[in-house]
């Protein structure tokens, strides 16, 4: 049966020096947001590995959807009985490896999993394949989610092909840096707006060799309202999405009056 709200939390966190220190913490984190409440926590883009790591590292890194990492995750889940979705390298048999990410549940289900499709720049081009399938509304708990990484968000379309799919709730693992705050400012909200969704984006922060990110991770409501919205240092933000908003929200969408005969 449909939830009334959704309980869930965002890791805004310092990229870990390897992954079994990135487990460590992932393990505490899942502890920490479910006695708060959280029945989801939403870790930023590459969490369990790092993010500009370079292809080599990313290479020897990526594996399988069902690999080491995604049994680490599933333990985790299962023993603190909150669903993760966490950012990994897949292997790519064809390939570099993708950037990707997957929803893990709390029963340790492997739900989803969705390849970042619009890379950004030579960082992304260098150690990633793009994508070759947009992204699936997938159901949780009555909730329909669907799943976009860091750049994705950033156009119009990746969101607005959930929306016309029905999605209740954009989840976005990102790496945003500090120097890209208008994401957060006017992207995010305005993808909510347009679409009459939530908008769920949980960003890296702190240093990863010269970058810095900025963190202000992101919870935007289904009329553009930002419901909750992190600092720049680590920390476990948690929201709660409620059917009420979507309710009240979604009369007023265009989405109906939309000219899909236009090109």
């Amino acid at each position: 049966m449909p939830t009334n709200s959704l309980n869930l939390a965002l890791w805004q966190c310092l990229y870990a020096a390897s992954t079994a220190e990135a487990l460590a913490r992932l393990d505490a984190t899942a502890a920490q947001a479910r006695a708060e409440g959280a029945g989801l926590l939403v870790c930023p883009e590459m969490s369990l590995t790092g993010y500009q790591i370079g292809a080599a590292a990313v290479a020897a890194l990526a594996e399988p959807a069902d690999g080491a990492l995604a049994q680490a995750v599933t333990a985790i889940a299962q023993r603190h009985r909150i669903a993760i979705v966490y950012g990994y390298p897949e292997h790519n048999t064809n390939g570099k490896p993708y950037n990707a990410v997957q929803f893990i549940g709390e029963d340790g289900v492997r739900i989803a999993n969705y390849r970042k499709t619009h890379l950004f720049g030579e960082i992304d081009r260098a150690q990633f394949c793009p994508g070759p399938q947009a992204p699936a509304v997938f159901d949780w708990n009555g909730w329909r989610l669907g799943l976009l990484v860091c750049y994705d968000i950033e156009f119009p379309e990746p969101a607005r092909g959930l929306a016309l799919q029905g999605v209740d709730a954009v989840l976005v693992p990102t790496a945003n840096m500090i120097d890209f705050d208008e994401v957060q400012r006017v992207l995010l909200p305005a993808r909510a707006l347009e679409n009459r969704v939530f908008v769920a984006y949980a960003n890296a922060c702190g240093r990863e060799g010269n970058t810095t990110y900025g963190g202000l991770s992101t919870v935007c409501g289904p009329m553009g309202e930002v419901q909750a919205q992190g600092g720049r240092d680590e920390q476990c933000l948690l929201s709660t999405l409620g059917r009420t908003a979507l309710r009240a929200a979604r009369p007023t969408s265009q989405l109906p009056d939309r000219r899909s005969d236009l090109r």
